[in-house]
């Protein structure tokens, strides 16, 4: 056996599942998941291509593990304090980790195989719902409410040109104005002018907007 033989040997036997998985999303971390191949990863890991199937079978396999891997980063609903305020700290927890795994706000619902974590967040979620007062549809509703929100604003937010206040006031001032002449845009103009005057955060928009679907659900609960 040669030298890179053993070395391959050696490499294969210092695989696990939970290694292969790990690498897995520290690669779609870095490239996104449209990258992510079977042989990119075994490179990754200085593995063999064909020793990953024994730790994962597939490319959905892999995509389950790793979604559960971001579902087991998500702060469950507290059980010990109101619903509005559990549902608060999910919310702002998952945006915090999509914020780290953007691949992955697109591919939390189409997970037909879900694992442990993504079952037990999404019985926790449930349950605190259910709880609250929330019949069956009426839970089901909120779910998808706010989970619309969170993976919508999290999309948004890993698309912008900016991640600070003091990078949109700089944008404001240096690009968004020059293309805004108050003759022609005179409302952008001025909401841009006096965004950027105030030191505006844009991060600040998903708790406005998250407290404003809590309390349109509250009503919609028929407390015990």
């Amino acid at each position: 056996m040669s030298a890179r033989e053993r070395r391959q040997v050696a490499s294969d036997a210092a695989l696990s599942r939970k290694r292969v998985v790990a690498e897995a999303v520290r690669l779609a971390d870095l490239e996104g998941v449209g990258g992510l191949s079977m042989r990119r990863l075994a490179g990754a890991l200085g593995a063999g291509a064909m020793s990953l199937y024994y730790y994962v079978a597939s490319k959905e396999e892999l995509l389950d593990a790793m979604i559960d891997v971001v579902f087991e980063e998500i702060e469950l609903p507290p059980e010990e304090t109101d619903w509005q305020s559990a549902m608060r700290r999910r919310a702002i927890s998952a945006r915090q980790v999509l914020g780290r795994h953007p691949w992955a706000i697109g591919l939390m619902e189409s997970r037909t195989s879900p694992g442990p974590a993504n079952l037990r967040h999404r019985e926790a979620v449930t349950a605190c719902l259910r709880r609250a007062g929330f019949p069956v549809l009426m839970a089901t509703h909120a779910n998808w409410l706010l989970d619309s929100y969170v993976y919508g604003f999290a999309l948004q937010e890993a698309s912008l040109p900016f991640d600070t206040a003091d990078g949109f006031a700089d944008m404001a001032e240096d690009v968004f104005l020059p293309q805004l002449p108050p003759d022609e845009f005179p409302y952008l103009n001025e909401s841009a002018a006096v965004l950027a005057a105030a030191g505006y955060d844009p991060a600040e928009e998903f708790t406005f907007g998250l407290d404003l679907v809590l309390a349109a659900l509250e009503p919609l609960r028929v407390p015990k």
